[in-house]
């Protein structure tokens, strides 16, 4: 070796290293879903039902108002190398690796759930120009993470699905859907109740009951008004940073 450059080995070994270390951290990204489905559903939150509810959503949206929605669940954001970044971070790079919508009409939607990490995202495409973060935080605020938070993904994925749909249509959003064992489990809780009141009067300690009466009272009060209140194709090149809503429960 001539004399003066016995720097460029261990220079080289060092760049040869990095390379390595950078190619080995690089993030990795979910397969697209077939030209027929709008979900990635790496995590397996959702059930059968909610799934072809989601498809015909999805598809419905894109043939009427040209606007991409898709789904994707993952288990831990550190499986695909990306927990340095937050589930926002990943959720931006994702929606850009897929080209969700297109450049000439960026409106796509992406809603990312990270299980493990308890983090979820809605990413939309770069021409919603942040116009609609309230409306998106919204969505999920009152219809992805109460669902999460009672360990209903697949319902709250479902009602967040409704939710952007909506948004995306300039309507009202739709109120969170109850879960089929509300009404019944009120039914139940009732009438064992009033069994005990029966039987607190009966035993003379109607002070208790009358307690008892006004403490049910209020908890059917704010139960039945939480029931009743609440607020295939697509890839195109188009690219997120339109703004959107994050949340953990």
């Amino acid at each position: 070796m001539a004399p003066g450059f016995g720097w460029l080995v261990p220079l080289s070994v060092l760049l040869a290293l990095g390379l390595f270390t950078t190619s080995s951290h690089a993030v990795t990204f979910p397969d697209k879903p077939p030209k027929t489905a709008y979900f990635v559903d790496e995590a397996e939150l959702l059930t059968p039902e909610d799934a072809a509810a989601i498809n015909e959503i999805a598809a419905k949206l894109l043939s009427e108002e040209r606007v991409p929605l898709f789904v994707v669940t993952i288990r831990s954001l550190s499986a695909y190398k990306a927990s340095s970044g937050g589930v926002e971070r990943y959720a931006r790079k994702l929606f850009d690796h897929w080209g969700i919508g297109s450049k000439d009409r960026n409106y796509g939607m992406l809603l990312l759930v990270s299980v493990g990490d308890r983090k979820a995202r809605i990413e939309l495409g770069a021409d919603w120009s942040g116009q609609h973060d309230t409306a998106a935080q919204n969505v999920m605020d009152d219809l992805i993470v109460p669902q999460f938070k009672r360990g209903d993904f697949s319902l709250g994925i479902l009602d967040g699905v409704r939710g952007m749909d909506a948004m995306a249509r300039g309507l009202a959003l739709p109120t969170p859907t109850t879960p089929w064992w509300f009404w019944p489990a009120i039914i139940i809780g009732a009438i064992f109740l009033v069994v005990v009141i029966v039987n607190l009067f009966r035993s003379g300690r109607k002070g208790w009951a009358w307690a008892l009466i006004a403490v049910i009272a209020v908890i059917l009060f704010f139960a039945l008004r939480a029931a009743a209140s609440g607020s295939g194709g697509g890839f195109g090149g188009g690219s997120g940073g339109g703004g959107g809503a994050s949340g953990s429960w």
